[in-house]
């Protein structure tokens, strides 16, 4: 088991680019699945190049089982890589292409055959040892690639975005079995990259969200690291609330009135919504932002929570629930609400949202979230 330590590891490809990586500072204890994702250009594989040896670092220190690795060639840091493409041999076997990195090592035979079967007993790769490349699936490629992987026995396993050539089904039928590896050999440490919210957030114990790059200062920084549910429900600011989430959190313009011991009042487009944070800090007539999920939002004229008036631009059934886009104001964002079943309004219709105070966000001008005085389950 190895614990992954990142103390203000920086990257910067050539003097005068902005960073892909800047500052990054993270601990990923032994044993832990943590999952790096972020937009397009975030620079999550780059962080992951980085541990597996395969990117040099520009700054900052690097340690594995708290050993300094920035210097240290790829075999010797102890890592596995899976990476996007399957880069199987065509002409070998499942049970060669799983082997030949031992026999290159110069591994005992008795010992690679020991490793392999041990290997195949976790996919389940036992029935297709025999076969080539070409008479597989894109899943058993990937079963394949990973169990190549596996028979290294490494401290630590790095995944490059494994599940991205699969089908929807294939994804999530090979995201459960990773789901399974991790828990079968729970002593390595894993980290996984990807753009798709569910697999950080049904794989990971620990998810690190990155910023895009736009040519600023935050380019490449750790936006929020913590549990999926921190991220869900505890966003640290703007980026994380609307990146984490589908569909997204809504939020909505407003300007802050008042706090109220552990309240804030806030004006969205003349009406008044009370927030459970504390807002001592904020200026009456600051510019702030209300965040609150789909689903915590409830429709109707009775009930608890704040009052807001809205009329429905558009919906989507999707059979199990509904979705409904509604707009406060013209040219305003669009709200969604998640409603269960069918639903019966139809577009154009004028819709009572209410917003309960212990489900509502707020975030001050440069996008940072007031101290919530109500949490929601962890």
């Amino acid at each position: 088991m190895s614990r992954i330590d990142f103390k203000n590891i920086s990257k910067r490809y050539a003097p005068g680019l902005p960073m892909t990586i800047n500052n990054a500072n993270l601990t990923i204890d032994k044993g832990e699945f943590c999952v790096f994702v972020g937009p397009s250009g975030c620079g999550k594989s780059t962080l992951l190049r980085m541990v597996a040896g395969l990117e040099d670092i520009t700054a900052g220190e690097l340690s594995i089982a708290g050993k300094r690795v920035n210097d240290l060639p790829p075999a010797q840091r102890g890592v596995a890589m899976v990476f996007q493409s399957y880069a199987l041999y065509p002409h070998m076997t499942v049970a060669e292409n799983m082997a030949f990195g031992l026999r290159v090592m110069g591994s005992d035979k008795a010992e690679i055959d020991r490793k392999v079967k041990k290997a195949a007993d976790i996919l389940q790769l036992g029935p297709l040892m025999e076969r080539l490349p070409k008479a597989l699936s894109g899943g058993q490629r990937q079963r394949v690639a990973i169990g190549r992987a596996i028979v290294k026995e490494p401290d630590v396993f790095l995944f490059d975005e494994p599940l991205s050539n699969l089908d929807a089904a294939l994804r999530v039928q090979t995201r459960l079995e990773i789901a399974k590896l991790h828990h079968d050999i729970g002593t390595a440490s894993m980290i996984y990259v990807t753009h798709d919210q569910v697999e950080a957030m049904t794989l990971a114990d620990k998810i690190v969200l990155l910023r895009a790059g736009k040519g600023v200062e935050t380019d490449g920084s750790v936006a929020q690291f913590g549990t999926p549910m921190d991220l869900y429900h505890r966003p640290q600011n703007l980026f994380v609330a609307e990146f984490i989430g589908s569909p997204k959190m809504n939020v909505m313009p407003g300007k802050f009135v008042r706090a109220e011991g552990d309240y804030a009042v806030v004006e969205v487009h003349g009406e008044q919504i009370t927030v459970a944070v504390d807002a001592r800090s904020a200026q009456a007539g600051a510019a702030v932002t209300i965040g609150i999920r789909p689903e915590h939002l409830l429709a109707g004229e009775e009930g608890p929570g704040s009052p807001l008036h809205v009329t429905l631009f558009q919906m989507e059934r999707l059979g199990d629930s509904s979705l409904l886009y509604l707009t406060v104001a013209p040219g305003a964002p669009l709200a969604t609400l998640r409603l269960e079943g069918h639903a019966t309004q139809s577009t154009g219709d004028r819709v009572t949202l209410r917003l309960r105070p212990e489900q509502c966000h707020l975030f001050d001008a440069q996008g940072q979230a007031f101290r919530r005085t109500v949490q929601l389950p962890a």
